[in-house]
Order: structure tokens, then sequence, then C-alpha cells
């Protein structure tokens, strides 16, 4: 073991809660003149020694917020859902996309999908997005394609196209259906006019969510509404679907970081923290708060707090800066 090695084992064992910057400091003083060892060279060394604890890796969760979302003009809150699968008159599964205005109850589209994915959805909000402008948020469940359980703000790649497009992707609390209660009540005389008896196929069963979508729209009275119907009282979002998502520019305090094809930060020489994958490839913003932390913006929204000690991306809600 050469006289690097030792020397700072000895210290480690000094100061057994410093890290590679701190005894490289007391390295240093003691051996002037002598060639240092890189950050992760030491950790290394640490490490083949056993002088580093393995550290408990943290375990995600979903932190409930209570949250409510009454819009008071629309397409402040678009919701979506899917309704629940349940097999047409051919024996096959259908499950039903649908997105609303929170305020206004307009229903924008009603679609039967074979699969809940992401790829089947972008073109039906697209379409939406197209024809009625684009709302400040959208409200969804946990659940995919809108969510992940395990990501970083339940981050998920839809979310995070969603955000590409400057909407913001905001979800109830997990088991709390009644937060978003008026898509849940849509759905109830959605499945009982649309859906008993089902379609004979795809075509017959998209022709029922169309005229139920007509009436619910046109015909049906609202008592929310002061008894309108939702096309007397929605009015398309000055938003409108941009021809190209430009790149996004941070602001020249904040720090610019590449998301691996893991879903991780390059921090430094101390190897990487993780972030989501659902933002593979894409550029997030880190801005200084305090020593050692950031909070981790992607384009407009806040993801997260960064502490360099940890090395761990927190929710908003479980760190006090």
């Amino acid at each position: 073991m050469g006289v690097r090695s030792q020397a700072l084992l000895s210290h480690r064992g000094k100061h057994p809660g410093w890290g590679a910057r701190k005894l490289l400091v007391l390295l240093e003083r003691e051996l002037p003149g002598v060639e240092l060892p890189s950050e992760s060279t030491v950790n290394n060394i640490l490490k083949k020694h056993g002088k580093v604890t393995p550290r408990k890796k943290n375990r995600r969760k979903i932190i409930n917020k209570y949250p409510h979302f009454d819009p008071q003009e629309p397409n402040l809150v678009w919701s979506a859902d899917f309704k629940g699968k349940f097999r047409m008159g051919n024996w096959e599964y259908c499950n039903p996309l649908t997105i609303a205005d929170s305020c206004t109850r307009y229903l924008f589209g009603i679609h039967g999908l074979e699969y809940c994915r992401a790829e089947d959805c972008k073109p039906i909000f697209e379409k939406a997005f197209r024809e009625y402008g684009m709302p400040e948020q959208i409200h969804t469940d946990n659940g995919p394609p809108f969510g992940s359980w395990n990501s970083l703000r339940r981050m998920s790649s839809l979310a995070v196209w969603f955000m590409d497009l400057g909407v913001t992707p905001v979800y109830s609390d997990p088991g709390q259906p009644q937060q978003n209660g008026r898509h849940e009540r849509m759905h109830k005389d959605l499945k009982a006019h649309a859906t008993r008896p089902p379609g004979s196929g795809w075509r017959s069963q998209q022709r029922k969510f169309d005229a139920f979508r007509t009436e619910y729209n046109e015909v049906r009275p609202h008592e929310a509404l002061g008894m309108k119907t939702p096309s007397e009282v929605h009015k398309k979002s000055e938003r409108e679907y941009p021809r190209r998502v430009d790149d996004w520019a941070y602001p020249s305090d904040m720090k610019m970081k590449l998301v691996t094809v893991n879903g991780a930060l390059r921090w430094k020489s101390e190897g990487l923290i993780m972030v989501s994958t659902a933002l593979s490839g894409k550029y997030v913003g880190l801005e200084p708060v305090d020593d050692g932390i950031w909070i981790v913006y992607y384009r407009h929204v806040a993801l997260g707090v960064l502490s360099e000690r940890t090395q761990w991306v927190y929710e908003l809600e479980d760190y006090r800066l």
C-alpha cells in the first residue's frame, strides 16, 4: 500500500463522516508537493478497503397532496381518464379515453382504444389541442400512461410530452377518484348510455360514443352550469397548438444538465444521480437555493430537490429547504 493510500485511510479512520474533498485537503497538508489522486480515485480506494457504508436506496412513494381542482374559467384545467375496459359485441376489449374541460364539462372527445398506451393517446390529445387550443393543466390519475408511481413527480413519457407543449400535468391522490368527481360522474352516464348494450364492434361502438358526446355537449342541461349546456358556455382556448416545439431557454443562473439514457444526471466526479427515465435525452435546469441544494426544473415545471450530500432528488413535498 502506498504512502498516499495509508495516509488517506488514516484520516478516514479519524473522520469517518468526511468525504473525498475534505480528505484530499488533509492529504495535501500532510504530504505537500506530492501529486494528489482525483476524487473518484479516493472514493475507489475507500470502497476497496471497506471504508464506505453502502447508502440505503430511497424508494419513491406518492404522498397525498389533497389537491382541489375547481377551475372557474374554461381551459384552465382539462381532465382525462380511461373509463374502464369492457367487452364489445365481438368480444374484444374497448378502453374509452375521455377528455373534458373541468370548468364547462365540455367533452372534447371519447375514443375507444385497444390499449392504454401513450403512443395511442397522443394523436387523440393532438387532435383536441388543434381543434380547441390547449389548457394550462391536464388533470389525470396516477396510472399509465398518464403517470408513474415510482417516477419523480409521477412523470411518464406522456406527461413529458405535455410539458414540452407548455401544459402542466397534475394528478389526483392515489385512491381518491372524487378529486376528479365531475369526470367520474360523466363516466357513469357514459357507461349507462353508450355501453349497455355495447356496440357490435369498433365502428358501432364509436358511433355510440359520438352520439353520447353530442347529447352531453349540446342537448343535456347541466345544473352546475345554470341549466345551460357545455357547448353554450365553453370557448376555445387562446393557446394554440404549436407548429413545433422549440428548445427551452433556462435562465442564466441555472445549471443545465443532460439526462442520460438511464434517466440519471452525471454529477461531477461522484457518479450518477437518478432523475427519471421519462426525461432521457432531455435537458433539465438546476437552480441553486442553498449550499449543495438545487431545485430541478424541466422547462417551466419544478420537479424536485437535488441534494449533493445524499446524491438524491427528492419530491418537492418531501424536502424542507
